[in-house]
């Protein structure tokens, strides 16, 4: 029986700020590349829009620290009251398939995966400017300007440590949607290309 050549799995981090444009440049890779959305787990309570297994996995707090304690996240943090984490045995089972997991993550939980997952792929989105990031998130149309204000300080932060973090292999500027959203396929061709294929 003849052997069949399959490409190496790849993890795609995928960060950036509040009003950059992370998730929309990341939906369009992913289907692009039929990739693999990683689906986190919280322990917030779940409302009448979310679909388990969809938006998250959700479980109480016991459960999820039980996940925790067992070496079963890749990633995990307490944000306010609840507790929000990626698990690990999804994302092994669709890397061990050969697929591109896709997986939008803050800085910190990018720190975590990286240390668990060294090949990953880290790609960070930035706004052309500050003033830019500014206008887009006072666009959204959702918050007072308080608000705004706090989030967009919050952005100047996260930007400065994924700087200074050196986990991100590229930083790419959202200035024109299409252009980034070629670039993240590009970088995920690129890397996959250079991986070993495996043989089924």
């Amino acid at each position: 029986m003849s052997e069949t050549t399959i490409a190496s799995g790849l993890m795609l981090i995928v960060s950036g700020p509040s009003g950059a444009g992370k998730t929309t440049i990341a939906r369009r890779a992913e289907e692009a590349l039929d990739a693999v959305f990683s689906v986190s787990m919280t322990t917030r309570p779940k409302t009448a829009k979310d679909r388990e297994g969809i938006d998250y996995y959700f479980v109480d707090e016991a459960a999820f620290l039980a996940h925790c304690h067992r070496g079963e996240m890749l990633e995990w943090a307490r944000v306010f009251d609840h507790c929000y984490g990626t698990p690990r045995q999804p994302v092994d089972a669709a890397l061990a398939d050969g697929r591109v997991v896709n997986l939008e993550i803050d800085v910190k939980g990018a720190i975590q995966v990286k240390q668990q997952l060294p090949g990953a792929l880290a790609l960070y989105i930035e706004p052309p400017c500050e003033e830019t990031l500014l206008s887009r998130l006072r666009g959204r149309g959702r918050d007072d300007e308080g608000v705004i204000q706090r989030r967009f300080q919050e952005a100047r932060t996260e930007m400065q440590k994924a700087r200074d973090g050196g986990i991100y292999e590229t930083f790419i500027v959202n200035d024109d949607l299409d252009a980034a959203v070629a670039e993240v396929i590009r970088l995920v061709e690129a890397r996959r290309a250079t991986r070993p294929a495996r043989h089924a």
